[in-house]
């Protein structure tokens, strides 16, 4: 009884309160799907919890043991019924117990989180057994191999420069490796994931990971599906102009904040100019068959030295050019990397910010102007494959805004 009258009660009943309602949470879920261990057992079973680690570590343990009972229990009848294991409720029955503990201990946001992540998980059943049916053993290899290079080759890089010139530092220059390729890959997944959802999300999403392919891919559909493919494949082409803009300054500020502080103005007049000319584009695309865009999972061995020797090239490239003609001389670099990769001639740019090898205002004027040369060899694209006037007017002519209000900007800045 000394223990019971130490609890203080406001910090108890929240506690138990906090159990309780994740539980009911999650619970909800199963219940709505007319399991056997629903809205009540996932209640009593995250309260269970709570009070275990409120009396004490065996009992929490104690609590931990009677679930697994229940469990046994759930799915002995289940089999008896002929309905098999319920393997997924048992797992999530496990999960609310540990969370229930953590309430009872006194943590506020963990089970909270943990309890919003259960339900996601056990009501996108469908959804994600939709998408691992559409994953292909290429992206399975290259989701494993990224974590292979992530958490395998990566802590023992040396993180000092092994040059004399103090330009190549191999841990920084993998991190970047690895962050190109894990932006690509996560915006491919979520590519994946939407499926044919609109042309124009198409676009953004293909943009996010590879605009060069998703502007070819909508020129083509445009040469073989007549004028009717016209303002659909415009506004998808301006979508994937944003797309790309947003994820370079999104690589700009993980590698070198101050740098993107900088162009951030820049940026933010790129991105409402690309925003204003996909909103002014044809909005019809019913009846439009949404293309499955030909892009390659984008990590992968080979594309992980790709971007490695381009990387370390562009940023010597870079630092050597602004030795020897100053800040045009790294623009000149960013331009003719932009042309092959705005994403790795963009890292290039910030890794020299981030090292102190070029002033944040010179590295993010570098991103710039790679990223601008990236916008400009779409209208190159779209004049080669399209071949159809009017959509070769509309690309044009936002390329020649963009780039012209990125010159504006980045000139008014420089003479600031």
């Amino acid at each position: 009884m000394d223990v019971v009258a130490r609890w203080p009660a406001v910090e108890t009943l929240a506690r138990v309160l906090l159990a309780l309602g994740v539980g009911l949470f999650v619970g909800l879920e199963r219940e709505w799907r007319g399991k056997e261990a629903g809205l009540r057992t996932f209640a009593f079973v995250s309260l269970l919890g709570a009070l275990g680690a409120l009396l004490g570590t065996p009992f929490a343990l104690a609590a931990i043991a009677g679930t697994a009972i229940l469990i046994l229990v759930v799915n002995w009848a289940s089999i008896h019924d002929g309905q098999g294991i319920e393997l997924t409720t048992s797992a999530a029955l496990l999960v609310m117990a540990v969370t229930g503990i953590t309430c009872g201990l006194g943590h506020r946001f963990t089970p909270a989180a943990v309890a919003v992540i259960t339900a996601g998980l056990l009501a996108w059943k469908e959804r994600l057994a939709s998408f691992s049916h559409r994953l292909t053993a290429e992206e399975i290899r290259s989701a494993i191999l990224l974590g292979l290079l992530a958490f395998a080759i990566f802590p023992v890089l040396p993180t000092a420069p092994v040059d004399s010139w103090g330009l190549v530092y191999p841990r920084a220059a993998f991190t970047t490796v690895l962050l190109i390729a894990a932006l690509g890959f996560v915006n491919y997944v979520l590519l994946k994931a939407a499926g044919p959802r609109g042309i124009a999300l198409t676009g953004f999403l293909g943009g996010l990971v590879n605009s060069t392919v998703t502007v070819t891919e909508m020129a083509e559909r445009t040469r073989e599906g007549g004028p009717a493919w016209i303002g659909p494949a415009s506004r998808a082409i301006a979508l994937a102009t944003m797309a790309m803009l947003l994820r370079n300054s999104v690589l700009l500020g993980l590698l070198a904040p101050a740098a993107l502080r900088s162009a951030l103005p820049a940026f933010l007049a790129l991105l409402l100019a690309a925003a204003a000319f996909a909103a002014a584009q044809g909005r019809t695309d019913e009846g439009a068959p949404v293309p499955e865009l030909p892009l390659r999972s984008p990590f992968s061995l080979r594309s992980a030295v790709y971007y490695g020797i381009l990387f370390v090239a562009l940023e010597v490239l870079g630092e050597t050019g602004r030795r020897l003609l100053g800040a045009w001389g790294l623009y000149a670099v960013s331009l003719i990397g932009g042309l092959v990769s705005s994403a790795s001639a963009v890292a290039s740019a910030a890794s020299l910010g981030a090292h102190g090898l070029a002033s944040p205002q010179l590295a993010g004027s570098a991103a710039l102007v790679a990223s601008l040369a990236s916008i400009s060899v779409n209208a190159v694209i779209v004049g080669r494959v399209a071949r159809v006037p009017r959509l070769m007017r509309a690309t044009l002519a936002m390329v020649v805004t963009l780039v012209v209000t990125g010159c504006v900007v980045l000139a008014g800045q420089r003479l600031l």
